[in-house]
């Protein structure tokens, strides 16, 4: 069985987070495991608290999975500051996990920030030279190179600037375009744009979307997928993901983590 690691934080109402991640890991058929860098006291509202923790834990839990059960592929979520990340990156090249996904999250769906500012630059300086696959949304995006994207055309430009930091493989995911009618992400490797597109569903149940796409796209590396592969059928996943999600809570609903399952295994 394929092995996928995801180093994020933990979101106590499971949609995003550690959760989403090993909820897709396990709808591919991969085995799941985790390095948590924080815990979250939230729901469908939004984040009520959060805590880091140590620095020298998180380390340890890598360490522990990689040396027995191994690890295909690994993705990373919250990190929180720039000491995680720091210590992220080194791990990272230490152990040489080359099938990396970079999810830049900075913000929680209702605001609550996941990502210290100062620790941006370590993401530039620490992770994307080593990413495989980054998955930026256009305020991750803006953040990360300092230009407005709010266009296509814009995001395209921004793929452009995070491949030049170092991300074999960028996707600039346009969830937030509203001006596009479709949903749409742009992909770049560094040669060539890919526009992957899907229509809207008009649902406020996208609390984990971004997490589960990258994590799926994790899965599809895991289980020996070429990136574009993987990409595109982490596309599909959200897209079903998204439209079939199950009405919970008050406020932003988690997507639907068995959407596809059959069609997947």
């Amino acid at each position: 069985m394929a092995r996928a690691l995801t180093i994020a934080g933990s979101d106590s109402g499971g949609g995003a987070g550690v959760q989403a991640d090993l909820k897709t890991f396990m709808a591919f058929g991969v085995h799941g495991m985790s390095a948590v860098t924080a815990v979250t006291a939230q729901n469908t509202l939004g984040v009520q608290a959060a805590q880091e923790l140590p620095v020298g834990l998180i380390e340890q839990q890598i360490r522990s999975v990689t040396s027995d059960i191994g690890v295909d592929a690994v993705k990373t979520g919250m990190l929180s500051s720039t000491a995680i990340v720091a210590a992220v990156g080194a791990l990272v090249r230490e152990l040489r996990l080359t099938r990396l996904v970079v999810d830049p999250v900075m913000m929680a769906k209702g605001g609550h920030p996941l990502l210290a500012e100062d620790a941006r630059q370590a993401v530039l300086d620490q992770l994307l030279p080593q990413a495989m696959v980054a998955t930026p949304n256009l305020p991750e995006a803006e953040a990360l190179t300092g230009m407005q994207v709010r266009s296509v055309q814009e995001m395209r430009a921004a793929a452009v600037l995070l491949h030049e930091r170092g991300a074999r493989w960028v996707v600039v995911k346009g969830g937030h375009l509203r001006a596009e009618e479709d949903a749409v992400d742009v992909v770049y490797d560094g040669r060539e744009f890919t526009e992957l597109r899907a229509p809207r569903t008009p649902t406020r149940n996208t609390h984990g979307t971004g997490c589960t796409f990258s994590a799926a796209i994790c899965a599809g590396l895991a289980k020996g997928y070429p990136p574009l592969n993987a990409i595109r059928l982490a596309k599909e996943y959200v897209t079903q993901a998204i439209a079939t999600g199950p009405r919970l809570g008050q406020g932003h609903g988690p997507v639907n983590h068995l959407a596809g399952v059959r069609s997947i295994w």
